[in-house]
């Protein structure tokens, strides 16, 4: 599993990377657009459990629209618009529940509205603020800052846990995370941060790279628990398979999502 992950990133990387770097912003929203579109395929076969019947059915369909008028929205930088398309996809949501409802399944339809309303918050949402964050001054320094902390903190998390890791972190939700992996990955969050910072940023003030690194490393774990939340409550593995040694998009995302909202906000409002 390791020399998968390895052989994976090592194509992968150099090919994304060049495509952000040289790419104009249109290319990088592009991307976002397929990777959000893997995402909520991959979302919504965890929450139907692998069942591709309901993956296809009108409300996933309506919610995928949604989100990719949020993505586009972003790709604009219409914020203003990023809230009127997530109210559209929870009010369209809200229509189809009541085709067929009966008080015997109401639970069970307004569970599929709870989960369609936590796909906005979950993927499109998050990933607009990536393409919010690309199209600011020095973007993509920062998007480049937030990816290097996240994926660098996650490999030190991996690797800490594997070889040093002996108090489970949450067994019931992932057995296979320690306590001492989740330390070993805030460290590596820290370590590249201010790595990052002397080269390219250094203008940054010491102490609110620290705290951004940090932020962003716990926020970034917590997303990495809720996806194998979603799994374990599906019994799922993984959320997919396209990536070897990884599994799918958003098992090799599920931290940068919940992460890249806290980029934004310390870029935009507190740096």
């Amino acid at each position: 599993m390791h020399l998968k992950r390895w052989l994976t990133s090592i194509v992968a990387v150099p090919v994304l990377a060049a495509l952000i770097l040289y790419g104009p912003m249109a290319s990088f929203a592009a991307l976002i657009v397929v990777v959000g579109a893997i995402a909520a395929w991959e979302y919504f076969y965890i929450i139907f459990a692998g069942d591709k019947r309901r993956m296809v059915a009108p409300g996933p369909a309506w919610l995928a629209f949604s989100g990719l008028l949020i993505l586009v929205a972003a790709a604009f930088q219409r914020t203003d618009l990023l809230f009127l398309f997530g109210w559209i996809g929870f009010a369209g949501m809200a229509m189809l529940s009541m085709r067929g409802f009966s008080e015997a399944k109401g639970r069970e339809i307004l569970d599929r509205v709870a989960s369609g309303v936590q796909f906005i918050i979950y993927i499109p949402f998050p990933l607009a603020a990536l393409i919010l964050l690309r199209g600011q001054p020095d973007g993509l320094a920062w998007l480049f800052f937030l990816v290097f902390i996240i994926f660098l903190g996650d490999a030190g998390a991996f690797y800490v846990g594997t070889y040093f890791g002996r108090r489970k972190l949450h067994p019931a939700i992932s057995p296979g995370k320690t306590i001492e992996g989740a330390i070993g990955g805030l460290a590596a969050n820290l370590g590249v941060a201010f790595a990052f910072k002397a080269i390219f940023l250094p203008d940054l003030p010491n102490l609110l790279v620290a705290v951004f690194a940090l932020v962003a490393g716990i926020v970034g774990q917590l997303g990495d628990l809720f996806e194998s939340e979603l799994k374990r409550t599906s019994q799922i593995k993984d959320s997919g398979s396209i990536l070897p040694g990884h599994g799918g998009i958003l098992d090799r995302i599920d931290a940068l999502i919940f992460a890249a909202p806290v980029a934004y906000i310390f870029k935009m409002y507190i740096f």
